[in-house]
């Protein structure tokens, strides 16, 4: 079982390396995809998961499909999660909101973030091709969040209103 890294850990503050082109399609990042996969699909709460979160410092991010289809309604792949393999956010929007946030690696805290409420990544895909995707609402603000990990930054050094909402089955 993989183990999602919490706040205290000091690889989710570095910066992420760039992932070779030429290993993509490696086994070894083909094992990290599939290891953030299998840890984002331990948390029924789970959106998606960038790969510091699983101890490992490299430019990946991985969206569950569960959540694409309910905040794209145009998305066709049904049981396909997105991956994004040294992605950028090449646009955003000017026009903000701020929305509310929690975190796999800063658990039961939750709070407000002012994102842009539209992005644009670019970045590879587990098979090594060049893909663009452009996003509103929800599947924006994942973006943002996710991109922001590979920087080492975490939502909470972004949000105000924080606060501890431990789920009913791990409150005293």
């Amino acid at each position: 079982m993989v183990n999602i890294v919490q706040t205290n850990d000091p690889i989710l503050r570095e910066l992420a390396q760039t992932v070779p082109i030429k290993d993509i399609n490696s086994q070894k990042i083909q094992g990290i995809i599939k290891d953030m996969v299998s840890a984002l699909s331990t948390q029924k709460d789970g959106v998606a998961i960038a790969a510091p979160q699983i101890g490992i410092p490299l430019r990946i991010f991985v969206v569950s499909d569960a959540i694409l289809k309910e905040a794209d309604k145009e998305y066709k792949s049904i049981g396909k999660n997105i991956v994004f393999i040294n992605p950028e956010i090449i646009s955003s929007s000017k026009e903000k909101a701020d929305v509310e946030e929690g975190c796999l690696s800063v658990r039961w805290k939750y709070g407000k973030v002012t994102r842009s409420v539209k992005a644009t990544v670019k970045g590879y895909n587990e098979f090594g091709e060049l893909v663009e995707r452009g996003a509103s609402g929800l599947l924006a603000q994942i973006f943002q969040h996710e991109t922001d990990h590979l920087e080492g930054v975490l939502f909470t050094d972004k949000a105000y209103d924080v606060e501890d909402i431990p789920p009913e089955d791990v409150k005293n």
